[in-house]
């Protein structure tokens, strides 16, 4: 090759680069058939040649950016108004893009480890089978999809630059089999009492623990955790913060959501972090509602599921059966955080060696119900029954409860299970219970002066008191 071919290559080469370069480029989450945020500020960005204006239209508003030195622009639309038909968005550089099938409505993100990551086709990962009633996930999988729900499911990554994705889906059933059945669900109950389109995104992944969801530098703020992360290697309860956020999470960030599901403890209780995993749910929602933009975003979660700890034998620590009731009380606790709520699923369970409970639908049922009540302003009853009060008559101790809806029942009609009794000593055993009006009166024939009362205070417990809406009551203990 002479020189003037070298130098015609080389100027093609260039003038390629340049192109390439100058094309106005969009992150996975901002694709056609989105759903977008409603009644708040809805941000659009991307990528586009340093110094180039880029312009977006969409539902009669156009706003433009010059990109900063990073080649990086992020336009802002003022509040959107609930829009069920199909709108395209332009968006215009030195290249036009045109983003098809867009739907303004609600945006729910739904994350945690693999109880949230357990896919609508169950399946796929050879989970067990449901053995009580019908099979809700198989029965919809056959079933019409509504074009008013989309899905964005984020699959595992590493890669930081953005999620891996194909966009947004309607009812592309090799994607959305994967998509997050928990999210499916949610969605679909949510659409079908409010007519108001949903998009679910689905970024999880199994085994994780809440410091891979929270970054780095938010604890080495934190006047609480400061001392506990490693500066050099970022390692906070042995594993290294941030990372499964910076590859599922940022890419999307500022995306505007509507409100936040998390299912996620099941590592954390492993490791026996029961005191401070009420503080790591703050400082990860605070971070999320900061990033997002979004300060009084709602934040609904599970409440994870009786299952064997104690039988154990890989982890560094011997678990005792109390261990799991200890977590349950940690996360009942985070509902004294503002717009916050929790499912309990201590009655969904087939398998105490099954740590994936099957009954995603009934999970995602409890979560909407906190989401319509709250959100949709539904009259429903949402929360399950909690713990308010106890005084002590005749050798018995009476409990007085809140949430308790309709009533208190005993699910299967047995006797009330699950309860203990003690003295001042501390020493519980098995006690008998019936409800009394609104109230529960606990007692036991050996302990004459009783004092204090557990209530599903075992890994095992799958207790059948519930109110009448079949909520079941939160374990609890009357006194540590």
């Amino acid at each position: 090759m002479n020189s003037r071919h070298i130098i015609i290559v080389f100027l093609l080469f260039t003038l390629f680069c340049f192109n390439t370069n100058a094309d106005v480029t969009l992150p996975k989450v901002i694709s056609s058939n989105m759903v977008l945020q409603r009644d708040t500020k809805v941000p659009v960005w991307g990528k586009a040649e340093t110094g180039e204006k880029v312009t977006v239209s969409f539902a009669g508003q156009t706003v433009s950016a010059v990109t900063d030195a990073d080649g990086k622009w992020e336009v802002t639309f003022k509040p959107l108004r609930m829009n069920a038909k199909p709108t395209d968005m332009i968006i215009s550089g030195k290249n036009k893009i045109t983003l098809t099938n867009i739907l303004v409505g609600d945006v729910w993100l739904c994350s945690g480890q693999s109880n949230m990551e357990y896919p609508f086709d169950y399946r796929l990962k050879k989970y067990s089978t449901p053995v009580c009633g019908e099979n809700v996930a198989l029965e919809e999988l056959s079933k019409p999809k509504p074009d008013k729900i989309r899905y964005l499911y984020a699959e595992k990554q590493t890669d930081t630059k953005d999620i891996k994705s194909v966009g947004w889906i309607i009812s592309n059933d090799s994607v959305l089999r994967n998509v997050s059945a928990i999210g499916y669900f949610f969605g679909k109950y949510i659409y079908e009492e409010t007519n108001v389109p949903v998009g679910i995104i689905s970024s999880s992944w199994g085994g994780t623990m809440i410091e891979e969801w929270t970054p780095a530098w938010v604890y080495e703020k934190s006047p609480v955790f400061a001392g506990q992360i490693d500066p050099n290697n970022k390692k906070i309860n042995g594993r290294v913060a941030g990372t499964k956020f910076h590859s599922m999470l940022q890419p999307i960030v500022p995306f505007s959501v509507k409100g936040m599901l998390w299912y996620q403890g099941e590592t954390n209780c492993m490791t026996e972090d029961q005191a401070t995993y009420p503080e790591k749910m703050k400082v990860l929602l605070e971070t999320y509602r900061s990033l997002f933009r979004n300060p009084k975003m709602p934040f609904y979660y599970v409440q994870i599921a009786p299952y064997l700890y104690s039988k154990r034998t890989n982890d560094k620590i011997q678990h005792t059966p109390e261990l799991l009731p200890e977590f349950w009380e940690a996360q009942s606790s985070f509902l004294s955080a503002p717009r916050t709520g929790m499912a309990v699923t201590t009655d969904l369970v087939d398998k105490l060696s099954d740590i994936h409970p099957s009954y995603k639908w009934e999970v995602a049922r409890r979560l909407s119900l906190w989401a319509l009540a709250k959100d949709y302003n539904k009259k429903v009853i949402y929360q399950s029954p909690g713990y308010k009060s106890m005084k002590i008559k005749d050798g018995k101790i009476i409990l007085s409860f809140n949430n308790i809806g309709s009533g208190l029942i005993s699910k299967d009609g047995e006797a009330l299970s699950w309860f203990t009794i003690a003295g001042a000593d501390g020493n519980f055993v098995p006690a008998k219970a019936e409800i009394k009006g609104k109230t529960v009166v606990v007692w036991a024939e050996e302990v004459k002066q009783p004092a204090m009362v557990r209530f599903a205070w075992n890994e095992r417990a799958m207790p059948n008191l519930c109110n009448k809406e079949g909520l079941p009551v939160m374990p609890f203990r009357t006194a540590k």
